[in-house]
């Protein structure tokens, strides 16, 4: 198939996911957002990818379809099958399984790709993928240990994540629900969110010389539409409402984190926080 395609493959992908049983418009969004993604990177029919913090498989849909039915996606995350909300990781699983695509995908939940029992040959791999799942890393140390465990696996690197630059004054909401979660974990209060690490482009770059990759390209990605910023704003304001999680946090810092609550209660709106952008780099 080519690779140019793939948009067009949007709809039908997004209806063989769980979710879309709970919301239809917000999974084809979140589909579409990832098929563009892999239009433009390298990945021909046939190829074998590892995916790291595959979730409810958004991406690996996405990625089974590109790399067609001699190709071969292993799809790996920490959480365990019964994490996520209306529909459970394992559930989302199970119906891709169940489908066209499930013969392409290898699943495997409940998997630390640092524990020294989980291994693969040299290159098994001709891609590995982390999309929009970086943040959830309890530290950029873990990251970057991660990174460096990967690279004898696999010859290419495909990195997205959000960006912490806003572009516009509208997408404030989504970087204050950023920090604030952040800041939150960093004090030592940690939790299960989607937002733990966040850090920079910038950070992203200076740390995979150290991880052995090579950065080769990258750039700016289109994010309108998604609604991640009304998802993370509604997280962050939950978090700072929970007691037992902001009273084992410093003074200082519990001040700071209200006092930043505040400001995000007056910026955001109900619906329609508009996401920050994201950028792709790719890696050898």
């Amino acid at each position: 198939m080519n690779r140019s395609d793939l948009p067009a493959k949007a709809p039908s992908l997004a209806a063989g996911m769980a979710a879309a049983e709970h919301s239809p418009a917000g999974q084809l969004v979140q589909t579409r957002h990832r098929a563009a993604l892999v239009a433009g990177w390298d990945i021909a029919p046939g190829s074998r990818v590892l995916e790291l913090g595959c979730g409810q498989g958004d991406m690996t849909a996405v990625l089974a379809e590109a790399v067609g039915p001699e190709g071969r996606v292993v799809a790996i995350d920490v959480a365990d099958p019964s994490y996520g909300s209306p529909v459970t990781l394992g559930e989302s699983a199970d119906r891709l399984a169940a489908g066209p695509l499930g013969p392409r995908v290898d699943f495997r939940f409940g998997t630390d790709v640092l524990d020294p029992s989980v291994d693969f040959p040299g290159l098994a791999f001709d891609h590995v993928v982390l999309a929009h799942c970086s943040w959830y890393f309890a530290s950029l140390g873990q990251l970057r240990d991660t990174l460096a465990r990967v690279r004898r696996w696999a010859r290419q690197l495909w990195f997205t994540e959000w960006d912490l630059t806003p572009a516009s004054g509208d997408q404030l909401a989504h970087l204050l629900a950023v920090l604030i979660q952040g800041q939150v974990e960093a004090a030592g209060s940690r939790g299960q969110g989607n937002v733990r690490t966040p850090f920079s482009r910038e950070e992203l770059l200076r740390l995979l010389p150290g991880a052995g990759w090579t950065a080769e390209g990258g750039g700016p990605v289109d994010t309108e539409g998604l609604q991640d910023g009304d998802w993370e704003v509604a997280a962050c304001l939950d978090l700072v409402g929970a007691e037992a999680r902001l009273a084992s946090l410093p003074e200082p810092v519990r001040r700071l984190v209200r006092s930043q609550a505040d400001v995000l209660r007056a910026v955001a709106v109900e619906r329609g926080n508009r996401p920050l952008a994201a950028y792709a780099v790719t890696a050898r």
